[in-house]
């Protein structure tokens, strides 16, 4: 038992009164929420220094994005690395929802540089770089892809992409992160920017134009 002295006289300690004890508990309460909501932001910091760790929500967000881009909107959207040839494949389904015929000559990276070619490998292209221009005519409502016999298509009409610089022009470079050769966490391809050289053909006139968009996010397959 305690005892406070005050002028002379002995008296008994006061016990915790409710209201301390409700102040005290809460305060625990704080501290405890604080320590959480700290835990909670450390680890999506961390979280973040992992490459290929978009969100599922970011993708959808994405997709939702290029599905509604015009005149070049991208329906369909696929990646995966390629083990034996070390590289990463991207796979677009493009549909031209403009007005207008157009003619896609290029497909700029994150960092600005245009990939102009693609691999054709067969439906009678041969097995070697070819020209976007080519190829590439759409008209108002027709679709084109990128993409290899590994993601479903009818042909082999390949483009790269990576985070590096390229050396050769059938690559799309600018991606802050690829596909990874792994089964289990095979990662995302993630370009922060990414768009279209194209020739819009109106009234009679051939008028070159851009179109680049925003985050490009897109869950890797496993790599084959």
């Amino acid at each position: 038992m305690r005892f406070y002295r005050g002028q002379g006289a002995t008296q008994l300690a006061s016990p915790p009164t409710y209201r301390h004890l409700l102040a005290q508990g809460a305060t625990e309460y704080l501290v405890l929420l604080a320590v959480v909501l700290i835990v909670a932001l450390v680890s999506v910091a961390l979280l973040g220094f992992f490459p290929g760790m978009a969100s599922d929500s970011q993708i959808t967000q994405s997709q939702m994005y290029w599905k509604s881009a015009s005149p070049i909107s991208i329906v369909e959207s696929g990646s995966r690395y390629c083990a034996s040839c070390t590289a990463n494949y991207v796979y677009m389904r493009m549909v031209n929802v403009g007005n207008y015929p157009i003619r896609i000559t290029a497909v700029i990276g994150g960092d600005g540089g245009r990939a102009v070619e693609f691999a054709g490998y067969n439906c009678g292209i041969a097995p070697s770089f070819v020209n976007i221009t080519n190829y590439f005519y759409m008209a108002p409502g027709e679709e084109k892809y990128f993409g290899g016999l590994v993601f479903g298509t009818a042909c082999d009409w390949r483009i790269m992409s990576g985070t590096g610089t390229p050396s050769y022009s059938a690559y799309i470079a600018g991606a802050s992160s690829v596909c990874q050769n792994s089964n289990t966490t095979p990662g995302t391809l993630d370009y922060k920017s990414i768009g279209f050289e194209y020739i819009a053909y109106i009234d009679g006139q051939q008028i070159t134009k851009r179109q680049v968009g925003k985050d490009f996010i897109v869950k890797c397959m496993p790599p084959y």
